[in-house]
Parts: structure tokens; sequence; C-alpha cells
């Protein structure tokens, strides 16, 4: 768990404007009580990890061979079948996730061959992932230090003094169509395939994407050469399809109206937690296709806690179940959310942008 807090009632404040706590309760939440709080959950279990991954990979071999079997018969059957597919390979994505943050497994080398075993599977480098999400969890709500494993978000006063091009290219950028549809095929299938950086500096990245490639490949090969070449066509279009969701998962997780931004001199990390991440409350057939990742909230408190034991985490502790809730049907209206106004600190649309600006003219 990164402790970057630096505010002794931050983020009981932020507990407090939500849920109504008292000052007196409020005072309770330092970043010692928050570390006191989670850390009991922070234990990997690898029998329960071991349950857990034969969960996944079992329907998912299964279904597989299903899809494929349907696609040499009709591609829409393929293509419905497809469907539970993706599903599952973001379920399987989660657990990579877990093995990122050293929470699957109790010992850190099964986490790693675990974490690069399904990177081949999601078109995901494990360790050049894996850093670039370090720091989104360092950094999240940071003003000052966006830009690395976050999407990009402009702030009122960014946009209005940038050029029209470049106004142009961030509506572009945060098109809906572009951010869920566009946006997961050029990081998953392309992005991800380029190592980028100083090789010497950062070989370990320049490894991990280029051994990622060569896996993918030898894998692709061998299937073709087995006369396979129906169960490729089944999975390329559950990849689009799991990539699609995982983009949006992690959108809606941090860009909803009401979230955490702050400079660096006020940013305090556990608010960033609290306030920045959403409780996406999910049915629960999704939440278990997305191992419980939408109590984000508490993954930033401590991404050290594994994501099965996420649940008991929220429920063995009502001042985390506070937090605002982000429903299923209210997080579709965040993906017409784009800039962050300073002035009513809160993400705002394109179109609330001028209207803003107008009212502060008129006030004056």
């Amino acid at each position: 768990m990164v402790d970057a807090g630096n505010g002794r009632g931050d983020a009981a404040a932020c507990l407090s404007d939500e849920a109504g706590l008292r000052p007196e309760e409020s005072l309770a939440f330092t970043p010692h009580a928050w570390r006191r709080i989670v850390g009991h959950y922070a234990r990997p279990d690898s029998r329960r990890g071991i349950v857990q991954l034969l969960s996944t990979f079992i329907p998912l071999l299964a279904l597989l061979a299903l899809t494929a079997c349907a696609v040499d018969r009709g591609i829409w059957l393929g293509l419905v079948l497809s469907v539970p597919v993706a599903g599952l390979l973001v379920r399987l994505f989660m657990i990579q996730h877990d093995c990122g943050h050293g929470a699957f497994f109790t010992r850190r080398w099964a986490n790693d061959s675990l974490g690069r075993l399904i990177g081949t599977l999601t078109l995901t480098p494990y360790a050049f992932w894996r850093r670039r999400h370090a720091m989104h969890h360092a950094t999240a709500g940071n003003l000052d230090r966006r830009g690395v494993g976050d999407i990009t978000t402009l702030t009122r006063r960014d946009y209005v003094a940038t050029s029209s091009w470049r106004r142009a290219l961030y509506r572009v950028y945060r098109h809906p169509l572009v951010m869920f549809g566009i946006g997961p095929i050029y990081m998953f299938w392309i992005r991800h395939r380029i190592p980028t950086g100083n090789p010497r500096r950062e070989w370990r990245s320049w490894v991990s994407v280029l051994g990622t490639n060569i896996a993918i490949a030898a894998v692709t090969v061998s299937l073709l050469e087995a006369g396979l070449g129906a169960l490729l066509l089944a999975y390329v279009p559950a990849l689009l399809m799991a990539g699609a969701i995982g983009v949006w998962l992690f959108y809606v997780q941090h860009q909803f109206e009401h979230t955490y931004w702050e400079s660096s001199a006020d940013w305090d990390f556990h608010s960033a937690a609290l306030a920045g991440c959403s409780f996406y409350d999910l049915p629960r057939p999704l939440q278990w296709l997305t191992c419980d990742i939408g109590l984000h909230h508490i993954h930033h408190l401590s991404s050290r806690i594994p994501n099965y034991r996420l649940r008991d985490c929220f429920e063995e502790n009502p001042m985390l179940q506070r937090v605002k809730r982000l429903g299923l049907r209210e997080s579709l209206r965040c993906a017409r959310l784009a800039i962050w106004d300073e002035d009513s600190r809160r993400l705002v649309a394109f179109r609330d942008v001028w209207r803003g600006r107008a009212s502060a003219a008129a006030s004056r």
C-alpha cells in the first residue's frame, strides 16, 4: 500500500461530507487508523486464489472450445458465445491486476509467473503495465502529476487556455466512441506491442513488451499449425469486447461528477481513495465477473487487499459503506463528463465549460 497521506482529517472529511459522520468520529480516521482498518484484510490466501483461478480458467476454456465449434457453423452464433468469453477475460484480467499488486498469492514469484501467463492471454505486458499502474495508484487525483497510467483529463482553465486545434483533439479523444471503441483497440493491440523509453534505463519494460509479443506470436502460430484457426477467430471478438469493458471500468472508477482532484500541496492519499474512487455497485453476476473491483475506494486505500477479501472489508466496516454509491444506470451518464471544473469542483460535460465561464463573467 502506498501511504502518502499528509492530513489528519482530510480522508475523514470526505466521509463526513458524504455520510454525515460527527466531527468526533471523523477525527478517529487518521492515516494510521486507515492502515489499521484495512491492514487486517491485506493478506493473500493462496488456496482461495487457486479456487478463484480454477473457477475462471475452466469455464473460459470450455466456452472457448464451444465458441470455436460454433464459429465453424456460423459466425453469428460464435459472436453470441463470445460475450460470456469476454466476461471471463475481464475476470482473468482482474486476477492479473491482483498479481501486479502482489495481492493474489502469498509468494511474489507465484504472482509474477501467473501475471505474465495471463498477460499473454489479455495482450498486456505484465511488468510494463504493473509499473504504470503503480504510478496511477500513487498519483490518482493529483492535478500536478497527471498523465501516467490514467485517463487524460483537462481542467476548465487548461481547456479554455489551449488552442482550438488542441481543444478539438481533446474532444475527439473524450468522445465515447473513441474512448471505449477505438481506445481499447489502440491500447491493447498497438500501444502494448511497442516498447518505449530508454532501453538501458527501462530495460524491464522492454523485456516485458517484447517477451509478451513473442509469447503471443508463439501461441498464435501453434494454434494455426494445430488447425485451430477457428479458436483464434472466436477469441478476437471476445478480446475486443473485454478491452472495451476494461476501459469502461477504469474510466468510471475515477471519472464521475463529484470525484477528487487537488494540486500536490493539498493532495491527500486517503482522501483521493475515498472521494476520487467510485463505489460502483454492480449487480451480483457482474460483481463476480469483475472480482469486486467496484469496491474501488477500498482497493485504493490498500492495493494489497486481494479481490476475494474486498467484500469482507466492505461488509465488516460500516464507515466504508457510507461513501457515495454509483449505480449501473447512473454510471452511464459519466460517459459525457470530460472537464474538471476547479470552481464548482466537479467533472462537467463540454457544454458546461462555456456556460460556467459566462456565469462567472456575469457575476462580476
